[in-house]
């Protein structure tokens, strides 16, 4: 998958992911998908949420938010961001290990912008994670959607 570099937004993606594992597998399905916007990476949600508001007006291009994080989850990082002010536009898609149904809800409930379920297979991995860079680094040619929810390969 190559952006069009016409279409796509150039901003940073704020990656808040806790694993290094995970947090590779972003950085590779950004380069097979030839994105050049800058990864930037939260450890936790405190860390996010002072990059967030460093400089709050479109300073990010979306933040892609693994729900289950070491602390606090990732709905408290959402509802913060949702809670009003310069950040409420901020698309924020949830990618994370939980299938469980409810977390969907709640999470979708809150105002996130997609719901993706991570794959345990490497390679489903990456095309997901593709599918997520393509659909929101070109969302300026896209109209807004409401929060959809998307499970991609077998689950554990």
């Amino acid at each position: 998958m190559l952006l069009d570099a016409g279409n796509a937004d150039s901003r940073p993606v704020l990656v808040v992911e806790d694993s290094d594992d995970d947090f590779d597998t972003v950085a590779v399905a950004a380069a097979r998908a030839k994105v050049r916007n800058r990864l930037e990476r939260a450890l936790h949600i405190e860390a996010a949420w002072q990059l967030l508001n460093s400089d709050p007006v479109d300073s990010f291009a979306f933040v892609l938010l693994d729900y289950n994080l070491w602390g606090f989850d990732g709905l408290t990082l959402l509802k913060r961001i949702r809670g009003g002010g310069l950040l409420a536009h901020l698309p924020v898609v949830i990618y994370t290990t939980s299938v469980n149904p409810r977390d969907r809800e709640v999470l979708c409930q809150a105002g996130a912008s997609a719901f993706f379920v991570k794959s345990v297979e490497y390679t489903d991995c990456l095309r997901s994670l593709e599918s997520i860079f393509g659909q929101w680094l070109r969302r300026k040619a896209l109209p807004q959607a409401p929060a959809i929810s998307l499970s991609m390969g077998r689950q554990s």
